[in-house]
């Protein structure tokens, strides 16, 4: 498996972003902190980590809890609620397949909880993997 940095993990995340329907960026925290939302809610933050860039990401605490068990470079939630939220890394465990499906994860969970009229997609058959 090929090697991720941090920079490029971010590149990854925030083109992939930039795909998804009805998304918005804003440095609300100042220039370091780089919210991605849906709706008006976080779905994807990005920062550095005292010298290491990283993308911050909601998930399912099941599926939370398996990819930090399976993935070195996953951790919990940076400054967020440990079980709804992960971090991930520049490393050699996770690839550019594994970032664009848990950021795609992380836009479909907080896209499912807007009211209806605010779902810029159906979030249970968006980009969902055949």
């Amino acid at each position: 498996m090929i090697t991720l940095d941090g920079q490029e993990l971010q590149k990854i995340a925030r083109d992939h972003t930039a795909e998804l329907p009805g998304t918005d960026q804003e440095h609300r925290f100042g220039p370091d902190w780089e919210l991605h939302k849906v709706g008006g809610k976080v779905f994807m933050l990005m920062t550095d980590m005292p010298g290491r860039p990283v993308v911050i990401l909601k998930a399912d605490p099941d599926d939370a809890t398996a990819l930090r068990k399976q993935y070195a470079d996953i951790t919990p939630g940076y400054h967020m609620n440990k079980r709804h939220w992960i971090t991930m890394q520049g490393g050699d465990t996770i690839d550019a397949k594994l970032v664009k499906e848990l950021v795609t994860d992380s836009y479909r969970l907080v896209a499912g909880a807007l009211p209806k009229s605010k779902q810029p997609v159906d979030p249970h058959t968006h980009n969902r993997h055949a």
